[in-house]
C-alpha cells in the first residue's frame, strides 16, 4: 500500500475583530457507524492555526468527519472590559459550539477548514 500524503488542517478568523483568534479548543471526530469517535484536540495558537495537522498519515481515511470548535469564551474573554462584556454577561452568548461537517475523498489531498466566525455568525469552505 502507498503512503498517505494528505492531511487536515484548520485555523479560525474574528471577523469582528479583524484577526486570528487564538484559545479556541478545537476537537475532531470521526463519523462512524456507530456513533463519533474522537481523535484529536488542540487549541488555535496566535496565528489562529493549530500548531500541528490534526489528522495525518494511516489515520488520514476517505470518511466523514466533525470539527468542533468551541468559541463561547473566546468571546466572553474578548468582551471582557467593554460595553458589550454587561450584555454579554447578562445573557447566554449566541453562539457556544460550532460543527463542521465534511468528507474526505482523496487520502493524498490537503484538506484545510477554515472558520470565519463572530459573536453572531460563521462561515467556512474548503482552504487550499
Amino acid at each position: 500500500m502507498s503512503e498517505v500524503k494528505g492531511f487536515l488542517t484548520t485555523h479560525v478568523l474574528d471577523t469582528a475583530k479583524g484577526c486570528p483568534a487564538h484559545g479556541i479548543p478545537v476537537s475532531l471526530y470521526k463519523i462512524t457507524a456507530t456513533g463519533k469517535e474522537l481523535l484529536a484536540r488542540a487549541v488555535t495558537n496566535s496565528d489562529g492555526r493549530c500548531d500541528n495537522a490534526l489528522l495525518t498519515g494511516a489515520a488520514f481515511e476517505c470518511a466523514r468527519y466533525e470539527l468542533v470548535f468551541s468559541v463561547e469564551e473566546y468571546f466572553s474573554e474578548g468582551n471582557k472590559g467593554s460595553e458589550a462584556s454587561v450584555i454579554t454577561e447578562q445573557k447566554l452568548a449566541f453562539l457556544d459550539e460550532i460543527t463542521i461537517r465534511f468528507a474526505i475523498a482523496d487520502v493524498n489531498d490537503h484538506y484545510h477548514i477554515p472558520l470565519l466566525v463572530s459573536p453572531y455568525s460563521y462561515s467556512t469552505y474548503r482552504g487550499s
